[in-house]
């Protein structure tokens, strides 16, 4: 196996200095795997920015490896390890991001940067723990979790039988025998049943009647586990909860639970109305964003200057792209976003405002779905809308087709865009030629700033592509 000087020397663009660094932290690559009981690798970047190289790696003697063979010398690529790339381009720790292993094992990875002595970073430690065990724990407590109120109201209607009630419960109790007929209510449901309209002691009373025909008295009587109800009388809006205890013996056949619930309905209520305003105001934004747009655009037809009207266009592609956010909004009322819809839409829209109308430019987008939320999704919408109308308006300048491809990809806490065309690719200038695009400096300042992500762009020798990676949930600004 070569060593890690020769690994470097051969594939990296790592300096001397620079390898030594590398050599040094990986003595100590034994201690970090045993005290962390993971796996811990030193991965080192490639000259393709997509790639790194696996130069040195522990496995733990203090707990099972995830590997069964070496992987040193090994490449890893950005659409398996998001994380790495992601680290390695930014600086930025990944910590917690789960995944599976090569021998499909669930896996949880901590990814931080290894920086040289000019702060450069010159690869990455990776460490990759077995967590199979707590995924499944995580299952099992989510088995429990749907089990535990049954069984929890279970013992307590045999506790209850048992023993004396008591009087300082929230809820209200009700014992009643094999004929529906109440034996026993305590204070609190005394209360709750005035509330109704009933007064004086209302043993031996018949349930059924006391909730005036609203209750089925075969589902009270039945050994089928708890009944849920609830039921509206006049103001009062009350949950009951019925369960059979079969403890003829004792005078009580079953319990039920009662609750008083008007105070969540009324705040129920209240949601539905805020949620139908905040939908309404969505609405309106969209529309008043749409008013805007066709403004410009009777604006953009009397125009007699080709600059000027292009700059209309980018303008109107941007408003239009915010308000396809606040129409989903407006539809679902949600506080997260498809993103998926929201891409297509864009892109379309894009493609036919902007393409000559001599010309056949094809969109296709594929990958993993993405949920995010309304504000991530709004800065996300406009870096995807300057991308595609990018591509429509450089790529395909003397073409007459075309073919756009966008593509998504979610790994645990990381997000890859990717969107390529088959034009004429980047001119030799580079990223002098870049500067000069208004475009691509917002779609820089956006990923950067709002996303808290990357923006790269390179030349694939059938076109161009730029990828976006950016992390799902953006760690908060650091402190001065």
């Amino acid at each position: 196996m070569p060593s890690i000087a020769e690994l470097c020397a051969e594939r990296t663009l790592l300096s001397e200095e620079e390898v030594e660094v590398i050599i040094d932290l990986s003595r100590h690559l034994q201690l970090f795997a045993d005290v962390f009981q993971s796996d811990v690798f030193i991965d080192c970047p490639l000259a393709d920015q997509g790639t790194a190289l696996v130069v040195a790696e522990a496995q733990p003697t203090t707990a099972p490896s995830l590997y069964r063979s070496s992987v040193v010398g090994m490449h890893a690529y950005a659409h398996n390890e998001p994380a790495v790339m992601f680290c390695l381009l930014s600086g930025q720790p990944v910590i917690g991001s789960r995944g599976i292993s090569q021998e499909q094992i669930a896996m949880r990875q901590n990814v931080v940067p290894i920086r040289a002595k000019n702060g450069r970073v010159i690869g990455v430690l990776i460490m990759e723990q077995d967590i199979s065990e707590i995924v499944e724990q995580e299952k099992n407590v989510e088995r429990l979790r749907e089990t535990t109120e049954q069984l929890s109201e279970t013992l307590l209607a045999v506790a209850l039988s048992e023993s004396s009630v008591q009087s300082l419960m929230h809820e209200g109790i009700v014992l009643f025998d094999g004929q529906a007929h109440i034996t026993y209510t305590n204070p609190r449901a005394r209360e709750m049943l005035q509330e109704i309209g009933h007064s004086g002691v209302p043993e031996g009373s018949s349930l059924v009647e006391l909730f005036y025909g609203k209750l089925d008295r075969a589902s009270l009587l039945a050994p089928t586990g708890i009944v849920r109800q609830e039921l509206v009388i006049g103001h009062v809006a009350l949950e009951l909860k019925t369960v059979s205890i079969n403890r003829q013996q004792q005078g009580a056949l079953g319990l039920m639970l009662i609750r008083d619930i008007s105070d969540l309905k009324e705040k129920e209520k209240q949601l539905v109305i805020k949620s139908a305003v905040i939908k309404e105001i969505h609405h309106r934004v969209k529309n008043n964003l749409q008013t805007v747009s066709s403004l410009l655009r009777l604006q953009m037809r009397r125009t007699k200057l080709d600059e000027v009207e292009k700059i209309y266009r980018d303008s109107i592609n941007r408003i239009n792209s915010i308000a396809v956010i606040h129409e989903m909004l407006a539809y679902d009322g949600l506080e997260t976003i498809q993103f998926n819809d929201v891409l297509d839409r864009i892109a379309k829209n894009v493609v036919s405002s902007t393409a000559k109308p001599d010309q056949a430019i094809r969109i296709s987008i594929s990958g993993d779905t993405l949920t995010l939320p309304s504000d991530m999704a709004t800065t996300l919408a406009l870096v995807s809308n300057e991308l595609v109308q990018n591509c429509v308006t450089h790529a395909f300048i003397d073409r007459e087709q075309g073919d756009i491809r966008i593509s998504l990809y979610c790994s645990g806490q990381i997000v890859r865009m990717e969107v390529a065309d088959n034009g004429i690719g980047l001119p030799v200038a580079g990223d002098t030629a870049r500067k000069g695009h208004l475009g691509l400096k917002i779609t820089e300042t956006l990923v950067r700033e709002n996303l808290g992500g990357l923006l790269q762009m390179a030349s694939t020798g059938e076109g161009t592509q730029v990828t976006i990676t950016f992390p799902l949930f953006p760690a908060e600004p650091k402190p001065i």
